[in-house]
């Protein structure tokens, strides 16, 4: 099924998009080859049924990511890009990260086949740019951390050289490498309960190879592991991945409404214990086709979990309508325009960082209700710029060069920043307890915080837009409902979070529309110095009901 080189750089996107999806997990292998091989007596006679219900606090210690095929790229991704977060990761069949450089022809040909060189020097200098930067966390967190890379010989959707690339790209963060190339086993998840046998490369993408790899790439990240048990006694929970996803719909950046979480009775009732990601591949997400828990029952996560004190964060992918992502695969190339989607501010990565901290993996405890975070609308958001008494007010034409400007500018003029946000899509019902706006560094002259010393970035938060719901002159001096609800601290990279919003501000969210909040500097800047904020990536408003 695989067409010569120069009929693939001959395709038009949309079937290159159709192509690298396809090929990530190929949808036949020869009849011969397909068939299952006995599981081992410790397999469970039935997998625990999913329950509905939420993500919840636990004593969570430390977070694994783990994944196959588009799922090893993304589990890649948020090791990288919260590595202060993430202390490990295990990749199966796949790539360094930023492999494909937001260029579908590159994944296909450089980070799937050899085709094109994959530019490994390229990719480590764009890690340590983007950590010098604050896009991504310092890389100085890779140093030490157990890495587990698996490369089946019989695997020609990624290729060999791809997986060393992987393994070589960790190596030079001084990441301790496990690499296990030595099986022939096809593209596919490798697990003692897999149906189909070692050298295969089809439906479910399940392999049985005649070890256990979960015992190898757990033992490696873990340090050691205890034998898992004969059948999960956990509970296995859906909880609704809308509650988490970027932009409040998951849909919309093809994802689930579904996602599963396994936990053993021992975190239930309070243990201290270790999270693990588990992401499947292209094909494998529980709404796609039909395929349903598959990758869950059969990944033999749940086994070890039980036995060494692990909760098993199980996030979901699906296809888009369009063709984006047409199975269902993890964003590792950029689909949908998501730029940002190997670093800081990738709707998916910021998803599945919710559900981390939801249930307890940033080390502080989540709040007892849901969370939703939406992004700002980029049409309506914009900037003003006035005198200091503010006269002459006029709209910012910056915007897509530089971001949002604050601060005094180098014309002598003061900018304050409009930011836009549906709240109509918080769940009706529901208290608001908490919330706060989310901005990415751009660039800037000086630092406005100091210009005079102890100025304070200011958020006001406005019951619904503060005239036209687009920016315009009169923005800058608006009266607003909850004028300084919440303050931004000095930041010269990457993003800040402001602090919680006061009570007012609270109050003033527009749950029926549009809320808009003003971000302004206290006091007039004495000489130039400025901000510029969210080029690349929208802001964001992180919400909490119960």
């Amino acid at each position: 099924m695989r067409s010569s080189p120069a009929a693939r750089l001959l395709r038009p996107a949309a079937l290159m998009v159709l192509m690298v999806a396809a090929l990530v997990f190929p949808t036949s292998a020869p009849a011969a080859a397909q068939v299952p091989v006995p599981v081992p007596a410790s397999a469970p006679v039935s997998a625990p049924a999913p329950v509905p219900g939420d993500l919840r606090p636990h004593d969570v210690s430390d977070v694994y990511s783990v994944g196959i095929s588009s799922g090893g790229y993304m589990a890649t991704q948020l090791h990288v890009a919260y590595s202060g977060t993430f202390d490990g990761s295990a990749a199966f069949a796949s790539g360094p990260n930023h492999c494909a450089q937001n260029d579908l022809n590159k994944a296909l040909l450089a980070c799937m086949d050899t085709l094109q060189d994959l530019q490994l020097d390229t990719l480590e200098q764009t890690t340590r740019d983007w950590s010098a930067r604050g896009l991504v966390d310092p890389v100085s967190h890779l140093a030490g951390d157990p890495v587990y890379v698996f490369s089946g010989s019989g695997d020609t959707t990624v290729k060999r050289p791809v997986a060393d690339a992987l393994s070589e790209y960790y190596g030079r963060f001084g990441a301790r490498v496990r690499y296990n190339n030595s099986t022939a086993a096809g593209h596919a998840w490798i697990s003692p309960l897999g149906p189909n046998s070692c050298t295969v490369t089809a439906n479910p993408w399940i392999n049985n190879c005649g070890f256990d790899a979960e015992r190898d790439l757990l033992g490696h990240l873990l340090g050691s592991v205890t034998a898992p048990a004969g059948t999960p006694g956990g509970t296995l929970t859906q909880f609704d991945q809308n509650a988490y996803a970027t932009g409040g719909r998951a849909r919309s950046i093809s994802l689930d409404e579904k996602g599963f979480v396994y936990v053993p009775d021992s975190c239930a009732d309070g243990a201290a214990c270790k999270l693990v990601v588990a992401l499947h591949g292209c094909k494998q997400g529980y709404s796609y086709q039909g395929f349903g828990s598959q990758f869950i029952d059969k990944a033999y996560l749940n086994e070890y979990a039980d036995t060494n004190n692990l909760i098993v964060l199980y996030p979901q992918a699906v296809p888009t309508t369009t063709l984006d992502n047409p199975n269902g695969c993890w964003n590792w190339w950029g689909y949908q325009g998501d730029s940002a989607y190997a670093r800081h501010g990738g709707k998916q990565i910021e998803t599945v960082m919710a559900m981390v901290r939801a249930l307890g993996g940033d080390g502080t405890p989540p709040p007892a209700g849901n969370r939703m975070t939406l992004e700002s609308t980029d049409a309506q958001d914009g900037y003003i710029k006035a005198a200091a008494d503010g006269s002459g007010p006029s709209v910012g034409t910056l915007e897509t060069t530089y971001g949002l400007a604050l601060g005094r500018g180098s014309d002598g003029r003061y900018n304050r920043s409009v930011l836009s946000f549906d709240t109509s899509r918080i769940p009706a019902g529901k208290q608001l307890t908490r919330a706060h706006v989310t901005l990415t560094h751009s660039s800037g002259s000086g630092s406005p915080w100091t210009s005079p010393t102890g100025n304070r970035l200011l958020v006001d938060v406005h019951h619904g837009c503060l005239g036209a719901c687009t920016v315009e002159p009169a923005d800058w001096s608006a009266t607003t409902t909850a004028p300084g609800s919440a303050e931004v601290t000095a930041f010269t990279a990457g993003t800040r979070s402001s602090t919680n919003m006061s009570t007012a501000g609270l109050a003033a969210v527009n749950r029926t529309g549009v809320t808009h909040l003003r971000l302004r500097f206290a006091a007039n800047q004495t000489s130039t110095a400025y901000v510029f904020v969210n080029k690349d990536t929208r802001a964001t408003l992180t919400v909490e009901y119960e």
